[in-house]
């Protein structure tokens, strides 16, 4: 108690609550925080202590931010428990309340360690969960701006989750905290004709990246309203002009009453019957099965030690552990042959790194597809493309196609069970140099699993085209095929050397080459 009593006093507090104060004044000028929304929370500086420990500044719920005073925040524990409260003032002020974003920005501060977060309703941040109503994800890609978000560099493609809106706050809470853990990459999360919410290890971070969202956001938009899609790396059209380009018409098509449509506002039923996105599965559709059985999951498995003890600190490790730790009780607990527990975080360093080795090994060796050893596995994959030791295999025909399909327009997508992180890596680091340049977004086992109809659902949601029928997937797996077709997409079978046999009734289109599609 005595402790928190001179916490409260601390000259570190007295600053946080005046920044806190000071920055709601900023964000009201920038139209994030206006008619009393939007909030913003912050830990207090304390070196002596954890950063999940320390005291947290927020503002009170229902003010005029412009207006905020030191003397107006709220503080809380690190548990968001009220430690001190603002004195009511006199009428017409309302009696003080702590902001109904409180239990949401407690799930950024335990689930992230965050240092601050906040809460804009920025029209920016509104408007562009609108650009596709359905979609559940935000996707732009080649802006300058894309740096100032935590990991993530120019050619990266910046994705952030989007959820529902609620009548009230706090009913975000449990959908927010499920988009922080089924994106483990992202610093933010929209919610749709609301705002967004933003934090970082700092409120430095925390401003920055707020900053760079919402100008990434205007130029998503005014993009759109070009007609261009912020998906795409080129910006090239959000459909196919093709028709218009055979018109000589640089700005739409000719109608019979003597006025111009542009391509991509027409009915999907008038526009060429071409697929406007392609989705393409990695392994025995662009790349050779044997890349991945001969050369990347032996450089995983004989490199997993290695890159755990060089690692093992980094808050990447530590996250790629807590994963596989979840997935080895719950593989001991369904009696899979080669699991074994992996010991607490307490134990030590050589047994846990040993209990790690010995699942990811099982892993390997079973070929499983789950999200906890792909994440590994492309972590080190990373460290190998890095030093020269891996590179990225692709059949001849994949550049010849990805680069006729960028030129008509054509969206092109990855889904593999690989981590996106690693299907950057081997389209960025290949015998054809890097082929990033034409893919437009990346999917992973974090949409959902290959063999399910629900993960091309989710797939079409995010892509921006107007009927499932419009997405042609082609992948080496007949289930993979039957999933995307129950989900509504086309689907091709791609026959490549090396590919396991496939049944004479399958019903599907087979393809020897993707120049073929």
């Amino acid at each position: 108690m005595a402790c928190v009593s001179a916490c409260l006093t601390s000259n570190a507090l007295k600053e946080a609550t005046g920044l806190a104060a000071e920055l709601c004044k900023q964000f009201y000028q920038l139209g994030w925080v206006s008619g009393t929304g939007g909030s913003i929370s912050l830990k207090v500086p304390d070196a002596s202590i954890p950063v999940e420990e320390q005291l947290i500044v927020m503002a009170p719920s229902g003010v005029q931010k412009e207006r905020m005073l030191p003397e107006d925040m709220y503080i809380l524990d690190a548990d968001g428990n009220i430690l001190s409260a603002p004195s009511p003032k006199p009428v017409p002020h309302k009696p003080p309340k702590c902001s109904e974003c409180a239990p949401l920005f407690m799930k950024a501060y335990k689930m992230r360690k965050a240092g601050a977060v906040i809460h804009s309703h920025g029209m920016e941040s509104c408007l562009v969960t609108m650009m596709n109503p359905g979609a559940k994800e935000f996707r732009i890609t080649h802006m300058e701006m894309i740096k100032g978000i935590a990991g993530h560099g120019y050619h990266d493609e910046l994705v952030v989750p989007i959820i529902e809106n609620t009548a009230r706050e706090y009913e975000l809470t449990d959908s927010l905290a499920q988009a922080i853990s089924a994106y483990p990459k992202t610093t933010a999360v929209l919610v749709r004709n609301h705002g967004i919410y933003v934090w970082g290890d700092s409120w430095i971070s925390a401003k920055t990246q707020a900053e760079c969202y919402h100008y990434l956001f205007e130029a998503a938009l005014r993009l759109h309203n070009l007609g261009l899609d912020p998906a795409d790396p080129k910006h090239g059209p959000l459909m196919s002009w093709k028709a218009a380009a055979t018109r000589g018409l640089s700005n739409g098509i000719e109608l019979s009453n003597g006025t111009r449509e542009r391509v991509f506002d027409r009915p999907a039923k008038q526009q060429h019957q071409d697929p406007l996105v392609i989705v393409l599965d990695i392994e025995g559709t662009t790349t050779p099965i044997s890349f991945v059985t001969e050369v990347l999951f032996p450089y995983a498995r004989d490199n997993v030690k290695i890159h755990l003890e060089s690692t093992y600190d980094s808050e990447e490790t530590q996250n790629d552990i807590s994963l596989l730790r979840k997935q080895a009780e719950k593989d001991v607990n369904d009696g899979v042959v080669g699991a074994q527990m992996i010991p607490s975080v307490s134990a030590e360093k050589e047994q846990i790194i040993a209990a790690v080795e010995a699942n990811v090994i099982s892993m390997i060796k079973a070929d499983r597809k789950i999200t906890a050893l792909k994440e590994l596995q492309g972590h080190i994959w990373r460290s190998g493309y890095m030093k020269g030791e891996i590179q990225g295999k692709f059949f001849d025909d994949v550049p010849k196609a990805l680069a006729q399909w960028c030129s008509a327009g054509t969206k092109v997508y990855i889904y593999s069970s690989g981590s996106r992180e690693a299907q950057k890596l081997i389209f960025g680091k290949t015998q054809y140099g890097d082929l990033r340049t034409f893919i437009c977004g990346y999917f992973d086992t974090y949409i959902g699993n290959k063999r399910e109809a629900r993960s091309y659902k989710e797939i079409f949601l995010s892509v921006g085209v107007d009927e499932p029928s419009q997405i042609l997937f082609a992948t080496d797996v007949l289930q993979e095929a039957m999933a995307a077709k129950q989900a509504g997409l086309r689907a091709v079978l791609v026959v490549r050397p090396g590919n396991a046999p496939l049944p004479t009734d399958h019903g599907f289109q087979t393809v020897t080459s993707l120049l073929e599609i």
